[in-house]
């Protein structure tokens, strides 16, 4: 017989795995956001009378595809459908009182879902996790911001965020979880979000561990950065910089002109002109709009919001690989392009020496690599870390450093690379180009086990970072601790990023 448990608006029917967990789908957490509710604040969904069948996944957020060669790489899901401010849950037990872990996806505030098979909950539910995943609005459609005169409020994506979050404190016990601990957890734009909800003072209660893969708490644009952004999409549809105007443009227009917006921006990043979009080649994500987000996350943080929150945090260790070796653009960066990048991310000419030193024989594309990742994800995690040591709060670093055979070994330890292992989803088709035909499934046991431990005790099983340890646990072949590794390569970065 198929599972039936009641939410606030009314009954579900799940489906029963093989080893018992229970597992519910396409739960509304939202209201529809149509209409004028298209550029709104989420609203409350509607009850429903019956029992709602929650067997399949429901709609994801409009997006544009992944362009080549990332739509072989990154798996991905595109359900269509209005109603897609939907949930899942997966649960080994109804009547308990378990640990909650709620999932954010990536996708760089314009791709994913919570729907990817690779997001199953059900090794987290055998291990006594109640297992959250969901869809959030992406692109303009979350994250639009027309300046201070638009008075409604910007950030939709994680307000979005926010309100399953609340689903989840009011309904969960329902699942057998506590809602007495819930831990956020998520990957690249969801790791970046989950730096912003640290700072959000709607978010304060709602979450009491926190885990960031690949994103801290930097990716953030200004206010001025964004409304150049917001006008320009505007403008290259042809209409008025207004909410009610870019309501009326059908969304795959508005897709399309996201795609056209993002090309300009690449094709000439200045920050001149985008101001951190132009470096960090995302035009829609969080802003530090004074209302929703007050003030930038890692500010916040380093000031002592959200000191009450465990978190653990870290990267990949080759993450920008992932771009740089697919697309060839390695092949194709010369000096030339890897001291002026390095100078536009604020690090000076011997900084640039320091890494050629660190690694004799590698390319100009390497060493792009090299200092892309920690520019984007090493430092922005190891500030998070020294901000909340600096507080007296714990935070727990970790790097993936297993190497993928794919492309011929090119990608190393890449972003996204470490998800499956998180997951325990080794198995998973959609991850087989990233991991190639082996990935070792002790790494994945040792991670999964990890974060299980954290979300349970908050403890994932090595010390807090601190100065001057700054300890790092490393899984790699073989996982080990580190005490702090590339402390020069890092200590380069001190008052630059």
């Amino acid at each position: 017989m198929r599972p039936v448990l009641v939410t606030r608006h009314g009954a579900v029917r799940g489906t029963t795995g093989p080893d018992g967990t229970a597992c519910f789908k396409n739960i509304p957490y939202a209201a529809a956001p149509t209409g004028p509710l298209r550029f709104a604040p989420p609203r409350p969904p509607a009850a429903w009378d019956g029992i709602r069948d929650a067997d399949a996944h429901g709609p994801t957020a409009p997006k544009a595809p992944y362009l080549p060669p990332m739509d072989r790489l990154i798996p991905e899901v595109d359900i269509p459908g209005e109603d897609f401010l939907n949930l899942n849950v997966w649960t080994p037990d109804p009547a308990g009182r378990l640990p909650v872990m709620v999932w954010l996806h990536g996708g760089a505030f314009s791709n994913g879902s919570g729907s990817v098979p690779g997001y199953d909950g059900t090794a987290f539910a055998r291990d006594g996790v109640v297992l959250v995943t969901l869809n959030y609005r992406l692109g303009a459609h979350g994250f639009l911001y027309l300046g201070p005169e638009d008075t409604a409020p910007a950030n939709l994506g994680l307000l979005d965020q926010i309100a399953a979050l609340e689903w989840v404190r009011d309904t969960i016990a329902s699942f057998g979880g506590d809602p007495d601990r819930v831990t956020v957890f998520g990957q690249s734009a969801g790791a970046m979000s989950i730096g912003a909800l640290l700072a959000m003072p709607a978010a304060k209660g709602l979450f009491h561990r926190a885990v960031l893969q690949s994103g801290a708490a930097h990716h953030v644009l200004s206010p001025g950065s964004a409304a150049r952004v917001g006008s320009r999409l505007a403008a290259l549809l042809g209409v008025p910089p207004t909410r009610a105007d870019l309501a009326a443009v059908a969304p795959q227009r508005l897709l399309a002109a996201q795609q056209r917006l993002r090309a300009e921006i690449s094709a000439r990043p200045d920050p001149a002109l985008w101001g951190e979009a132009a470096l960090n080649l995302m035009p829609f994500e969080p802003v530090v709009d004074g209302g929703t987000l007050p003030h930038p996350p890692i500010e916040a943080i380093a000031d002592g919001t959200a000191a009450d929150v465990e978190v653990l945090v870290g990267c990949t260790r080759d993450e920008f690989r992932l771009f740089t070796v697919p697309t060839g653009l390695a092949q194709l960066v010369t000096d030339d392009l890897l001291d002026s990048t390095a100078a536009a991310y604020g690090l000076p000419p011997q900084g640039v020496l320091a890494y050629r030193a660190a690694f004799p024989g590698a390319t100009a594309g390497d060493l792009f690599a090299e200092i892309a990742t920690d520019w984007f994800y090493r430092l922005p995690a190891l500030r998070l870390a020294e901000a909340r040591a600096g507080r007296g709060a714990r935070a727990f670093v970790y790097e993936f450093a297993w190497q993928s055979p794919a492309l011929g070994g090119g990608l190393g330890a890449c972003h996204a690379a470490d998800v499956p292992f998180v997951f325990d989803n080794l198995a998973d088709p959609g991850f087989a180009a990233l991991l190639g035909d082996t990935p070792p499934q002790h790494i994945a046991d040792s991670m999964h086990a990890a974060w299980v431990a954290f979300a349970t005790t908050g403890d994932p099983g090595w010390p807090a970072y601190r100065e001057p340890e700054r300890t790092v646990r490393l899984f790699g072949a073989t996982p080990t601790l580190a005490r702090a590794p590339r402390e020069h390569l890092r200590a380069l970065w001190d008052g630059v990023r």
